[in-house]
């Protein structure tokens, strides 16, 4: 600390392999806690009831809430997806990590015949499956992985999951209705036909044949009747994660389990079931998007992104209720937050929604709409009810925070500090950050740190290496409009002197600008 499977063995030779090996780890319980870990993809802190949401109806996360706890100052480690989750793996903030951008594997392509990938976890990595799999649990990923391929150093399989199902690369999870997803190192298929989501700005471009060759069938056109059902499919991805997570759950319910589920809602592309879109259906102002900003258009926009939002509170609601049913609910940890802010494309009104509550900015930025997530956590008996706390907190917080459940020691050289005292409502035995620390080398190059009640930020930082410091007072100033940099010279001083220690060199040549940013 820097800073202070099984699915039924029945389903595949693989898993069965899994299975035996976890009968050799533990064979009861014992005094360990199952943990749920349910990711949403990019949802924002006001996206939720609890959190002040009227337009979207989230009556599940609303009752978890009035069950368990929400957590007021939790923040993702990225502002942006493959960053986020690494941060959340391994424990280490973005200037530690081996990955801190969205940096895919070239070629990138949208298409089946080209999937590789994001870069890849190396080997050697310790993450929280990898820590939690020694402790005696069974390990399972299901949803968007986004951190390595099958057959490379970042498969799931190779980072701590006895059990993944979803989406390997997060480019194919731009699509709802993919023709696949993978199941350990397996492609399993669905009955979707290949549909291209990039539209229109991308239409006819590399690995769209296939789509045009559906236009040119139908003889659609944007806007033409029918045009909107070409983005359709007969399986819906997130339905098929649910029903792996059930299977993973029933089939471990006599062993200590991890389950991270990363659902990919609300990312965009807006899909969404018919019949969960009828409730929202004259409810908005609204009017077609035709794929004006990417991603695949959608007749009624405002209510796709609603109901999608309500179709994951659906799910949360199944899982929570399958503990129940299994008997498991008193001896499960189960925790709701999201991966960063909400998004600006595909058709999003985020304005429209409140999505930030009032927070400044959005994913791909350090403000706090980009950076504080929803955050509902759940342990009927343990966890007290109908409760709030306000400590401060991050993702890279979770590996110590599973390792103080596991009553295990945290891995050497993280910079997490667990949470778990202020979890059990003992806020009185938490320890805190001296600071949060956030390296983004995209959108321009970005850096925050939160310090106590100050948090500091710089933007532009490619282009202009010593940009100067924006400081924002949160316990006065929360949506970040008055900068008060000039009459704080000694905070900017503080700031500037935990940049220059926490800052590592990166791997990658591309976010090397930032070494000068912070070596000078």
């Amino acid at each position: 600390m820097r800073n202070q499977i099984f699915v039924g063995c029945f389903l595949a030779p693989l898993i069965m392999v899994g299975c035996q090996s976890a009968e050799k780890q533990t064979n009861s319980k014992g005094d360990k806690p199952n943990i749920i870990y349910i990711y949403a993809d990019d949802m924002g802190y006001g996206e939720v009831g609890v959190n002040g949401q009227e337009k979207i109806k989230t009556p599940n996360l609303d009752k978890m809430a009035a069950e368990g706890m929400v957590f007021t100052q939790h923040y993702t480690s990225s502002p942006v997806c493959a960053p986020a989750r690494c941060g959340l793996m391994t424990g280490l903030h973005t200037g530690h990590a081996y990955i801190r951008g969205n940096k895919p594997v070239l070629p990138a392509s949208f298409t089946d015949a080209v999937e590789n990938g994001q870069q890849p976890l190396p080997d050697g990595t310790v993450t929280i499956g990898k820590m939690l799999q020694k402790a005696g649990y069974v390990t399972g990923a299901i949803g968007k992985w986004g951190l390595g391929m099958t057959g490379n150093s970042g498969a799931p399989n190779r980072q701590g999951f006895d059990y993944f199902y979803g989406y390997l690369d997060q480019r194919q999870a731009h699509n709802f209705y993919p023709t696949h997803l993978w199941e350990n190192d397996q492609w399993d298929s669905l009955a979707n036909p290949y549909i291209f989501v990039h539209t229109p700005s991308s239409r006819g471009s590399e690995g769209n044949a296939q789509a045009m060759e559906r236009f040119a069938k139908s003889d659609l056109d944007y806007g033409d009747e029918g045009f909107f059902e070409a983005y359709k499919g007969e399986e819906y991805a997130v339905d098929k994660m649910t029903e792996k997570a059930t299977q993973f759950i029933q089939g471990n319910k006599d062993r200590p389990f991890f389950l991270y589920l990363p659902y990919t809602i609300p990312h965009v592309s807006l899909q969404v079931p018919d019949a969960a879109l009828e409730p929202y259906m004259g409810n908005f102002e609204e009017e077609p998007y035709l794929g004006q900003q990417g991603y695949a258009p959608h007749e009624f926009p405002k209510s796709a992104y609603a109901a999608m939002i309500s179709y994951l509170d659906q799910e949360v609601g199944k899982i929570l209720q399958l503990l129940k049913a299994e008997g498991l609910d008193e001896n499960t940890l189960v925790i709701f937050t999201s991966d960063n802010g909400p998004t600006f494309n595909g058709g999003v009104d985020a304005a429209y929604f409140n999505s930030t509550a009032g927070l400044r900015g959005l994913k791909m930025d350090v403000y706090e709409g980009g950076i504080r997530m929803p955050m509902v956590a759940r342990w009927p008996g343990k966890v007290p009810a109908n409760s709030k706390t306000d400590h401060v907190s991050a993702q890279y917080d979770v590996m110590a925070t599973f390792a103080d459940l596991a009553g295990i020691e945290a891995p050497i050289g993280t910079d997490g500090i667990s949470f778990l005292p202020a979890l059990m409502g003992k806020i009185i035995k938490q320890e805190h950050h001296e600071f949060l620390y956030f390296e983004y080398p995209e959108k321009g190059g970005q850096l925050a740190i939160r310090m106590g009640k100050w948090k500091g930020v710089k933007t532009g930082l490619r282009q202009q290496p010593h940009a100067d410091w924006e400081l924002y007072d949160l316990q006065k100033d929360i949506n970040e409009v008055n900068n008060v940099a000039k009459q704080h010279a000694d905070i900017i001083k503080q700031l500037e002197v935990i940049a220059k220690r926490e800052h590592g060199e990166p791997v990658f040549e591309e976010w090397d600008f930032m070494d000068k940013v912070l070596s000078e």
